[in-house]
């Protein structure tokens, strides 16, 4: 057991662990919230299906950012090239997984409640669908910088 913890490639893995699991786990659920309010609205009235899909699909963004840094990161820890990282290397990018592990979670479900509410803006006013974007683009605002901070912090290390 001592051997895996000191292993710095079982912490980078665990780091990409994380990243994906976590940033996957938000999306699901802000997809999945938006998906049961955008059902209910084409329910109503068919012809708002793009739209509501467009404000559905905005939360899954963050499991593919968090998939997005898996890959840079296996690229660089000898799964899918780079070289093996030793313990402190490990760590370290273990740290860089985690803000967009984190991140990814809690503003994947904020911004599926936030595409619940636009949803219902375009149920009611669907001439305003421009502007019920923006409030999901605002949420994942913050998964684009920590997607920023994951992936600089991965190459710079």
């Amino acid at each position: 057991m001592s051997e895996l913890l000191t292993n710095g490639q079982v912490w980078a893995l665990l780091g990409v662990v994380l990243a994906v699991i976590l940033s996957g786990c938000g999306s699901a659920y802000g997809v999945g919230v938006a998906g049961q309010a955008a059902a209910g609205v084409v329910t109503e009235d068919p012809s708002k299906f793009a739209k509501v899909l467009i404000l559905q699909l905005l939360p899954g963004t963050q499991g593919i950012y968090g998939l997005l840094v898996a890959f840079v990161t296996l690229s660089r820890i000898g799964i899918l090239g780079g070289t093996a990282p030793d313990l402190a290397r490990g760590l370290l990018i273990f740290a860089a997984c985690l803000p967009i592990a984190f991140v990814g979670l809690v503003s994947a479900r904020h911004q599926g409640r936030t595409s619940v509410a636009s949803i219902g803006i375009v149920a009611k006013k669907p001439e305003q669908f421009a502007k019920s974007m923006l409030f999901p683009a605002m949420v994942e605002t913050y998964a684009i910088l920590a997607l920023l901070v994951s992936i600089l912090a991965i190459f710079l290390i």
